[in-house]
């Protein structure tokens, strides 16, 4: 309703930014993360740590760690998860060039972080699997969320917390 509302010239200027981003914007060479360059702009930054891959599932996965502002490293996107169901093998991800960049580049640590649904589960899993004999390979930890109540989280996600606590500074 909104769009209809609005003066056509505004509408196609709209349209036309549309097409331009899906002619313009592609998958990074390096970490397939979107990017309008052959390499993405964290790709490229000489400050980034190139001991450290983080594996996500898609690019919205890299957008929401980077607004963390915590993680300092590369990224592998995968563009999905195993999703047999779904007809998605590791042939239509992009493990193979991952487990080439990790077995070449030999980074001290892998962070898979895929959310643990079951495809994610397996996915990660299998990933696992794969990079144990190149690098060290982590899992981000899993837990309530801020604002959380016990009593409303499910036994998985309880398990997962306790199994991820650390101890207080």
């Amino acid at each position: 309703m909104h769009i209809l509302k609005r003066p056509e010239a505004e509408v196609e200027a709209l349209a036309q930014a549309l097409i331009d981003a899906k002619k313009q914007v592609g998958l990074c060479q390096v970490c397939y993360h979107l990017s309008a360059e052959p390499v993405c702009d964290i790709c490229r930054n000489p400050n980034r740590d190139n001991n450290t891959i983080c594996v996500v599932a898609d690019s919205r996965d890299v957008i929401a760690l980077e607004k963390t502002r915590e993680y300092k490293g590369k990224y592998h996107v995968l563009g999905g998860v195993i999703s047999p169901m779904d007809g998605v093998g590791p042939e239509q991800l992009t493990v193979q060039a991952l487990v080439r960049r990790v077995s070449q580049q030999q980074p001290q640590e892998v962070i898979l972080a895929i959310s643990p649904s079951v495809e994610g589960e397996t996915t990660t899993l299998y990933l696992g699997h794969l990079l144990k004999p190149f690098t060290k390979v982590t899992r981000i930890a899993f837990g309530l969320p801020v604002g959380g109540d016990l009593e409303y989280a499910d036994e998985v996600t309880l398990a997962r917390a306790l199994e991820g606590r650390r101890e207080l500074d």
